[in-house]
């Protein structure tokens, strides 16, 4: 079985919940176990809060308003990609391609989310896109509930 799913969202707060909803959704429609399910939503509630915090550029228009969220759901993987139009993560020797996932300091109210990612899902990818943006992409090994209607094959 293989699906996917794409959505072009406003960078607004009330666009985490229906992305989160959607995946969770679909998700428990193919009979994915809930709480592979539950990781991969909080995973993606992250990777979208991010983008609407984040992924806004200087200029105004509709470039700078929105970001995408792709999921595939192939076999006994799924990947989510959340891309924004926003200035993209700086550079930071060290890391894969040159970032790292940034630490926060203690007591911060915010910050953690790309570490959050890192823990829920089995892959993750930070990168800039190729005109500007950030892109956070993330991998997990799927479960199956025992009485899944569209088990994987």
């Amino acid at each position: 079985m293989s699906i996917w799913w794409s959505l072009h969202l406003r960078r607004e707060a009330a666009s985490v919940p229906l992305a989160r909803r959607l995946l969770l959704g679909a998700m428990e429609t193919v009979g994915v176990d809930p709480d592979i399910s539950y990781d991969l939503s909080v995973a993606l509630s992250e990777a979208c809060a991010n983008a609407v915090e984040h992924g806004g550029g200087q200029e105004s228009g509709e470039a700078s308003g929105a970001y995408r969220v792709t999921a595939y759901l192939d076999g006994e993987m799924c990947r989510i990609e959340v891309s924004d139009s926003g200035p993209g993560f700086p550079a930071r020797p060290g890391g894969p391609c040159g970032y790292t996932t940034p630490v926060a300091a203690p007591g911060a109210e915010s910050g953690r989310g790309l570490c959050l990612i890192e823990q829920l899902a089995d892959h993750v990818h930070f990168h800039n896109g190729p005109e500007r943006g950030a892109v956070v992409s993330f991998d997990k090994i799927l479960k199956w509930r025992d009485n899944a209607p569209l088990l994987a094959s």
